[in-house]
């Protein structure tokens, strides 16, 4: 069951106010083994009924852990920050009528709101996969937002645990700014990028940054959980824009704002996109037989009538067993159309609407992988580094989260229509 800051987001009113919704990448259209509460793909942020936002209040200085306990007992939120043994920062946080706090994590327990598990490349095809130690964070990060029209989005590092606090250790990154207030970042951190541009046809690529506790925005660190902060950017904000990703160090999530997503091709437009290619009967150049993308709700299963490509020329065909060039490079065949060698793979559709920056049909395919979207899509993400371990970045498919390959990373589809 959910407790009650759960219930009243799931099944808003059809007057609720939409903040914006996060779509864990590497999924399409739901996690494998199907949504279940608060695990799944993505995650509507509603205008709660009552405020749950806090700010900072008092701050309290104190020379044993054990009166940091006293403080913490008080059924108020606070951030503690140790310094060393013998002296403990507390900043108590009070309630803040004019804001609504949603809070991201691995965690199950109440607190949570959204709870997110580590994305496994490629994972749709293979639920066994386990991940035996996981990055993300129990209580990684929280998202503020105004309750008051433009509805401004904030993100923060670190969430509330069930006692309503944020604990910093003696080996976090914690420091004292200049005014005095706290601060600090949680071990594998919690990275930001803003696309330039928005969410559009014409958006690129921003510059990944990392989030404090207190919501300032530093550059990256040497690595992801090094002890030392990277530099403060002063000009910069930890206010979500529509397409921003959130980087949770195994998880990757994309923000929609409200009107981001009223822009966005919908899941019928996709449904309507398919049926129209269907509708052209294309076909295989060698068996002549008509080829066909199965319904959004089989993309798991590799049927008779799909449609498989070569990878390095685009040439879309049926299925078949030949052209194999070695026996060690199971996936390399040569084309019969234009006998260029590269991998041949079946196509399944992009079903996820969230990663689409344009309703334009689907033409081109992501490689290695194979997923179909838009071409204005599928050149947005595959210019895109996302973070991958501790401190690598490589662009991935954000449908199944497979690292891309090949010359551009997606290639054009070359379909043959029907001959008679």
């Amino acid at each position: 069951m959910f407790s009650p800051s759960q219930e009243e987001h799931c099944a808003p009113n059809k007057e609720a106010v939409k903040y914006g919704e996060l779509v864990v990448l590497g999924y399409n259209g739901s996690l494998p083994n199907g949504d279940r509460g608060r695990r799944k793909s993505r995650f509507a942020l509603y205008k709660r009924p009552k405020a749950n936002g806090v700010k900072p209040s008092t701050v309290h200085v104190l020379s044993t852990p054990q009166a940091s306990k006293a403080v913490s007992c008080k059924g108020q939120h606070s951030i503690s920050y140790t310094l060393s043994r013998n002296q403990t920062v507390v900043v108590e946080y009070t309630h803040d009528k004019d804001t609504d706090m949603f809070q991201i994590g691995r965690s199950t327990e109440s607190p949570i709101d959204f709870v997110v598990t580590d994305t496994i490349s490629g994972s749709q095809n293979n639920d066994e996969t386990q991940i035996t130690q996981s990055t993300i964070s129990r209580f990684a990060c929280r998202i503020v937002c105004d309750r008051n029209p433009p509805y401004t989005a904030q993100i923060f590092a670190a969430g509330f645990d069930s006692s309503k606090n944020i604990f910093l250790g003696e080996k976090a990154a914690k420091w004292k700014n200049p005014d005095g207030h706290m601060d600090g970042l949680t071990t594998n951190g919690v990275l930001v990028m803003h696309p330039k541009g928005g969410f559009t046809e014409e958006s690129r690529p921003g510059i990944w940054r990392e989030i404090s506790v207190c919501g300032d925005v530093y550059t990256l660190r040497e690595t992801r959980s090094a002890q030392q902060r990277g530099k403060l950017v002063e000009n910069e904000t930890n206010v979500l824009q529509d397409g921003s990703l959130v980087d949770l160090c195994g998880a990757t999530l994309l923000w929609r704002t409200a009107d981001g997503l009223f822009h966005t091709p919908t899941q019928k437009h996709i449904e309507a996109l398919r049926q129209e290619i269907n509708a052209a009967r294309p076909q295989c150049p060698v068996g002549l037989n008509t080829l066909a993308f199965p319904s959004i709700n089989r993309k798991d299963v590799v049927e008779e009538k799909q449609p498989w490509a070569y990878l390095s020329c685009g040439h879309v065909h049926g299925y078949h067993n030949w052209g194999h060039r070695s026996d060690t490079e199971a996936n390399e065949r040569e084309c019969p159309m234009c006998r260029t060698v590269g991998p041949y793979v079946p196509l399944w559709l992009g079903c996820e609407a969230g990663f689409y920056v344009d309703a334009g049909p689907p033409t081109h395919a992501f490689s290695p992988c194979g997923h179909v979207c838009s071409e204005k899509s599928a050149k947005y993400w595959s210019q895109i580094p996302l973070p991958h371990g501790t401190h690598a970045f490589h662009a991935a498919c954000p449908f199944c989260a497979a690292q891309l390959s090949g010359e551009e990373n997606c290639i054009k589809l070359i379909f043959q229509g029907p001959v008679d």
